[in-house]
């Protein structure tokens, strides 16, 4: 036994070398075929010792058991998206800006790497395996994918490290090569399933399904290139990062290199432009990043982004379509935008059969009108717009007018505070009502599963519910009457209905739908009103524009949504029906504001993700690089270059012990 024991661990080591060889270096040094024979040879011997069998095994890679949904699961740290350069112009600005915050006047050390069009995610390695895979999610927390991720062939599973970090984290792009892309629709076609309609939606798809056996047949590529949380190894720059990613196993692009100072910014970028459509994959830009881990500390980050880094956004492709009709759409405030419906046309990678015409100043700037052929683009390789007119077949086509009578319900519309859009002011507006309700309902917001697009549309068809607050209300016997539904899709949206009543104060703002308050905004109004409702509810412009990141415009959309009656009436009955927002306990929330902590080594009392939690709950902060604004270091078992680095700039240094006394102490 203890041969075949060791037989089994012989044959996993070579099949990931040889794996290693092909998908990272790609240089195999064995055959196909060769690798075939070591493949049956271990899936015969773990097919008669089943026992032998663990999740690490390169024969698990097929798919495991299918799941009923995926799990939410926090983010230890954010994964922020990146601003935009649009052009050249774009990308001298951002050298400029971060010469300054650098306080340098010499040229930048970047790393560059092609942006590709796939889907970000995150790999958690502990010890060298494989354990959890994440989809980008939000930004502060995705979906637990790990089953689907398992399956790519050029991810190993476990590290080629003698002796790898405790904790490492990797984020990277997951998708599909145009030439895999194709033979997979070929074979969608043969099989009379419907085909793809670009590389990116079908890695998307692939990465969702519930069914990993279904991904595991599916052409998945991923390539690495930033990291997450470490805990184990430190790096000062990113390209010594990358280096040693691939050299334990993980994919990273080979197009990846160092640029000093802005003109080989410019190179590179219009190099990779230039010959984009000679790539086997598909990408939409470039990325620059600051290399020096100690430089992006400096140069910090905002909400949302990074200012380290930027995205260099490639010129957009264009094609010609007619237009066949314009209609009109009405949101859930009460805009009315115009869409115009076009003669399907294939760009960048995409199918576009709808394009946004915004408002009317718009259609009457470009005079677009219907049975035009216009010059339609992918601004950025996502939002298809129209760019001009290129041909108008019949000349006395009449220019198109938005009604000045609501399509939905046939109140009339007008424009307020002299905004370009026009709204109609109808608050029971059925097309307002169902954009309310289904906004209320998604992921961002309450999360309610179960709750889609088109089960709320019907369950507003049948009439029961017509506001927010009806949610928690509705009878299950009266769900499963509805066509296409059952007893057990009920109870499950009944289920999903109760979770969903305990909920975060900005997760409850941010589902009310109030005018210019996104995710983000909920977030900070959250901090400044400890989750209070009620404080919140009697707040003042005044007040509010106290706010830092707190404008006019967004100051008066929340004083006027507090003046409607009717929205207090469904804030108060969603209360009163059981929804409960948590709260903080206001005496210590805060008392570590303005802290920035470090951690190095191996925490034992504790994880490192329990540890920024207790911070970020406290107000404090947490960094992954020391410099002269760090407060505290946090040292483990066996520390890392940091602790040096903390005696040198005389930074704190604190014991596992010392952490957690001081938590208690406050």
């Amino acid at each position: 036994m203890n041969d075949i024991k060791k037989r089994v661990k012989e044959l996993r080591t070579l099949i990931e070398k040889h794996n290693y060889h092909y998908y990272i270096l790609n240089d195999p040094i064995i055959s196909d075929g060769e690798w075939d024979n070591l493949f049956r040879e271990l899936e015969n011997i773990e097919a008669n010792y089943p026992n032998l069998i663990n999740k690490l095994s390169p024969t698990q890679r097929v798919g495991a058991i299918p799941i009923d949904s995926f799990n939410t699961i926090a983010h230890r740290k954010p994964m922020l998206s990146l601003s935009n350069a649009m052009n050249n112009q774009d990308l001298v600005l951002f050298d400029e800006r971060i010469k300054k915050l650098l306080e340098k006047s010499i040229d930048i050390e970047y790393i560059a790497e092609p942006k590709l069009d796939g889907i970000g995610v995150e790999l958690v390695y502990e010890n060298g395996d494989f354990t959890l895979g994440l989809t980008r999610g939000d930004g502060f927390e995705g979906e637990d994918i790990t089953q689907n991720l398992r399956t790519i062939r050029s991810l190993p599973l476990k590290l080629l490290a003698s002796k790898p970090p405790k904790l490492l984290e990797v984020r990277g792009e997951v998708f599909i090569n145009k030439k895999d892309f194709v033979k997979l629709n070929d074979r969608q076609s043969e099989n009379n399933i419907q085909i793809f309609s670009n590389p990116r939606n079908a890695a998307a798809g692939s990465l969702r399904q519930l069914d990993s056996k279904i991904t595991a047949n599916r052409p998945l590529s991923i390539n690495c290139y930033e990291p997450g949380i470490i805990d184990g190894i430190d790096f000062d720059t990113h390209f010594d990062f990358l280096k040693y990613i691939k050299k334990i196993g993980l994919p990273v692009n080979n197009l990846i290199k160092k640029v000093v100072g802005i003109s080989k910014m410019k190179v590179y970028h219009n190099n990779l432009e230039l010959n984009r459509n000679k790539l086997d994959y598909e990408i939409d830009g470039t990325v620059f990043k600051l290399n020096r881990y100690i430089e992006r500390e400096k140069a910090g980050s905002r909400s949302r982004s990074p200012r380290w880094a930027i995205a260099g956004k490639f010129k957009a492709q264009q094609a010609t379509s007619t237009i066949k009709n314009i209609t009109i759409q009405v949101g859930r405030t009460g805009a009315l935008t115009p869409v115009a419906r076009i003669e399907p046309v294939f760009i960048s990678g995409v199918t576009v059969t709808n394009v946004t015409l915004h408002n009317q100043d718009e259609i009457d700037r470009k005079d677009i009108r219907i049975g035009d052929k216009v010059l339609i683009e992918r601004s950025g390789d996502v939002i298809p717009k129209i760019v001009k007119v290129v041909n108008r077949k019949n000349k006395n086509t009449p220019k198109f007018k938005i009604d000045s009578i609501c399509p939905s319900c046939g109140h009339t519309t007008k424009n307020v505070n002299d905004e370009a859009i026009i709204r109609c002011l109808n608050t029971y507006c059925p097309e307002q009502t169902k954009g309310r309700i289904q906004h209320y309902c998604s992921k961002p917001a309450m999360n309610i599963e179960g709750l889609g697009k088109k089960i709320v549309e019907q369950l507003i068809n049948n009439k029961l519910i017509i506001n927010i607050d009806d949610i928690y209300s509705i009878e299950k016997n009266k769900i499963s009457e509805i066509n296409g539904m059952g007893n057990k899709s009920a109870k499950n949206i009944i289920e999903s209905i109760n979770k969903s009543k305990k909920t975060t104060f900005a997760r409850f703002i941010y589902a009310l739908g109030i005018r210019n308050v996104g995710e983000h905004t909920a977030k900070i109004l959250e901090k400044k009103y400890n989750s209070k409702l009620d404080k919140f509810i009697q707040t003042t412009e005044k007040e509010l524009l106290e706010i830092n990141e707190v404008g006019e415009i967004v100051a008066k959309s929340i004083v006027g949504f507090w003046k409607d009656k009717n929205n207090l009436n469904i804030v108060k009955n969603c209360l009163e029906k059981g929804v409960y927002i948590e709260q903080k306990n206001e005496s210590v929330s805060e008392f570590l504001n303005g802290n920035i902590f470090v951690f190095t080594g191996s925490l034992e009392l504790m994880n490192r993700n329990d540890a920024k939690k207790m911070i970020d709950f406290f107000g404090g902060i947490t960094k992954n690089t020391l410099t002269k604004n760090t407060t505290h270091l946090v040292a483990g078992k066996n520390p890392g270059s940091k602790l040096n680095k903390a005696k040198q700039l005389n930074i704190p240094i604190l014991s596992e012990e010392n952490f957690l006394e001081l938590i208690k102490n406050k």
